[in-house]
Parts: structure tokens; sequence; C-alpha cells
């Protein structure tokens, strides 16, 4: 199977060495600096290269802005049963999409990060592949996913949406509320270093573009009044000193994140 990575960034990089063993691999980036250090990839320049190569299935890896408009720029290059794949965190545009482009396709997403995972021990993670995919594509990605002993879940294109707001939203939101609050602290206390620490990963990390995406989600608006109910009813317990009622919070808490 001959495979194409599209944008050679950090999870453009991770799929293309952990592909490159057991596939024909080529890689295609605009900064020809990020091709440089790949093994046993062939390393493409341009679009005419792109059409010799011939892939069977070209997997975007560029930044969620560029992924519909990369994804326009090669399709005139591409044989008429290669398969489109894309690894975003959200799908919006890319469900509008596939039905235009005629072509067959897989959308995963790949519930981790380069900022905050270890790439090379992927245990206990996660990843889903969207129920709507070619059932080729979605054969792939199941066994390469496998191969890196992740939880695989299968939704439609809604429900990732909706899960991805409920997963992302919340901790985004959270972490971005700690840092507009945060002050320099002298002697700060381990609790403190690591929400600080995920604070600059997502802040300094991650692209803007998809931060504003994913919290402009049509289900985002809903977690965030969660998050204001549940921070309301806590300012009232301190408030009121309410032992009783801080006790049985703590222990719903608890049951919660059991």
């Amino acid at each position: 199977m001959k495979i194409l990575i599209l944008g050679a960034g950090k999870m453009g990089s991770w799929l293309i060495e952990s592909l490159c063993l057991d596939y024909e691999v080529a890689a295609f980036d605009n900064d020809l600096t990020r091709l440089r250090y790949f093994f046993n990839t062939l390393k493409l320049t341009s679009f005419e290269e792109i059409r010799d190569f011939d892939p069977d299935m070209v997997i975007n890896a560029v930044n969620l802005e560029r992924t519909v408009p990369v994804f326009r720029e090669v399709l005139p290059y591409l044989n008429e049963n290669c398969i489109l794949a894309d690894i975003t965190s959200v799908k919006n545009g890319l469900q509008k999409f596939y039905p235009e482009a005629g072509r067959r396709f897989v959308s995963t997403h790949p519930m981790f990060g380069p900022t905050f995972a270890n790439l090379k021990d992927l245990t206990g993670h996660s990843a889903i592949i969207i129920r709507e995919s070619d059932e080729e594509g979605k054969a792939f990605f199941r066994n390469f996913f496998e191969s890196y002993n992740l939880n695989i879940f299968e939704y439609s294109f809604a429900e990732h949406d909706q899960t991805i707001a409920y997963s992302l939203s919340i901790p985004f939101a959270s972490t971005m509320v700690f840092a507009a609050c945060m002050k320099k602290q002298e002697a700060p206390g381990t609790t403190f270093r690591k929400h600080h620490e995920i604070a600059k990963g997502l802040l300094l990390s991650e692209d803007d573009f998809l931060l504003s995406e994913i919290l402009f989600s049509p289900f985002t608006l809903e977690q965030l009044e969660k998050i204001s109910d549940k921070l309301e009813y806590l300012r009232e317990i301190i408030k009121a000193k309410d032992t009783t009622r801080m006790r049985q919070f703590l222990n719903e808490l608890r049951k919660n994140i059991r």
C-alpha cells in the first residue's frame, strides 16, 4: 500500500515514522527542512511528484485551518480510487467537504497529542474512527491503532463533535480560566506547577484556530454553563462556610472521578 502524508509537523512526523517500515510512504511539506531526517520515506516537493507516486491513501496531517484547502490542492493529482484520510480534532468542515469531493474517505481522531502524550507508549489512550468512513479505510486505521494498544471508538460525525465538546472544551476552558487568573508565584506548590505545565502546553503549543474551533462548537456552550453552575454552587458553599455541604460536594466529586 502506498501512503502519502501531507504535513510533517508533530503528528505528521509520528505517522511517517510509524508507517514507513510497513508501507511505501511518501511525505509532502512546503517546509523542506521538516523532511530532512526521515528514513525509508520518499520526500516529495511538488504536486507532479504526488501524481507520479500515485498513492492509495492520502493522510492529511496539516493544521486544522489548512486541512480542507490542502485537500483541494492535491485532489487533481490523485487517482479516483485514492482514499482521503484526516486526523483532525474538529470535523465540521470535513463533514461537508467529503460528500462534495465524491471520494472514498476515512476520518479519524487520535485522542492524544504530541504536547502531552508520550508517543512512544500510547497504551491506554483512545482514538475515534468516524462511522460514515469507507470500510477499507476504517479497517486500515483500526489495525494501525490496535498496534499501539489504543482504545478504539466508532462514532458518527455528530457523535464525535458532541464527545469532543465534552472531553476537550471542559479542560480547555478550565485551563484558560486558570491562566487568566494566575500570577507569578515565588514558591509554587506541586499542584500549581502541574496546572501551570498544562496551561503552558495548551496555550504555547496548540494552534489558535484549533482552540477556537473546539470552543466554538455548538455543543461547547452547554458544557461551559455546567462549569459556571458548579462554580457558583461552590462559591455559595465557601461563602456560607457550610462544612456539611462541602463534605457532600467533595464526596460527589470523588464518585465522579472514580
